[in-house]
């Protein structure tokens, strides 16, 4: 897999600018718990930040009030500088997009069809899509292993497929920050480590790349760095060299972890 030639470029040819994500002392709750207290961090472009903790510590909510779809309790997240709550919806999804964990499809679609949706950001009111947004459309769909799959009806792929359309969709929007919840869902190994790499190579081209992740070994190999929630207010952030260890890991999920190395890779497991 690799990255759809132009997802960089505006149609006129000229780069996009580089556009940073930040979080100013934000509180994320649900309900009477405080999952995340005073997140300060910013999310740099030309970085692959990994998202972990254990289940319920708030890491699709912190992603989410990140998109600008919930509001923090307390806090302000920041996009090119600007408060998101400043921005239309529209702005917003010029330069940020979002991956959700879980992809319910309301109608049957085309994947094509499906594809074109992230192109809707780009398109003034009532304008349809033109030749040059099908060309990234179907050029997404083959960064991700769909080739061929543009005329096939939705509720005939498998949960794998329709995750890689998502991530297609996510591809064409061509956002300079991608929020990520959960990526590997569904997919098998090799599509796995294929649109993760091919993440890692648009964080390589000066996008940033934020994705929540359960798997440490997964994490490690593809992180810049790491924002670790303890899911009790507590948060550490820093590079993934650092964060990413047995002693780490092994607080985070309250169960003990080991690093073996092989083949120069880090490699985490259940002790």
């Amino acid at each position: 897999m690799s990255v759809p030639r132009g997802a960089s470029q505006r149609e006129d040819g000229t780069r996009r600018r580089s556009c940073t994500l930040a979080a100013r002392d934000l509180e994320v709750s649900v309900g009477a718990r405080r999952l995340v207290k005073d997140l300060s961090v910013e999310f740099r472009p030309g970085e692959f930040v990994a998202v972990l903790g254990r289940n319920g510590s708030g890491k699709t909510l912190t992603l989410h009030t990140l998109a600008g779809l919930r509001r923090p309790q307390a806090g302000t997240v920041h996009l090119d500088g600007l408060p998101m709550e400043s921005l239309s919806r529209r702005a917003v999804a010029l330069r940020l997009g979002l991956l959700a964990q879980d992809v319910e499809e309301s109608f049957v679609t085309t994947a094509l069809e499906a594809v074109l949706v992230g192109r809707h950001p780009h398109l003034k009111l009532w304008q349809w899509e033109s030749a040059a947004d099908e060309r990234i459309a179907r050029a997404a769909l083959t960064a991700t292993d769909l080739d061929g799959f543009e005329e096939r009806r939705t509720d005939t792929l498998s949960g794998g497929e329709l995750r890689r359309v998502a991530v297609a969709a996510l591809l064409a929007q061509e956002p300079a920050v991608y929020l990520l919840d959960e990526p590997a869902n569904h997919l098998d190994p090799a599509h796995l480590l294929g649109i993760l790499g091919l993440f890692k190579e648009l964080s390589a081209a000066g996008k940033t790349v934020i994705a929540t992740l359960h798997d440490p070994t997964v994490a490690a190999r593809f992180a810049d760095r790491a924002l670790l929630l303890h899911g009790d207010g507590r948060w550490a952030a820093g590079s993934a060299a650092q964060l990413l260890t047995a002693a780490r890991l092994s607080e985070l999920y309250l169960a003990p972890m080991l690093e073996v190395e092989k083949d120069g890779r880090r490699i985490f497991v259940s002790a």
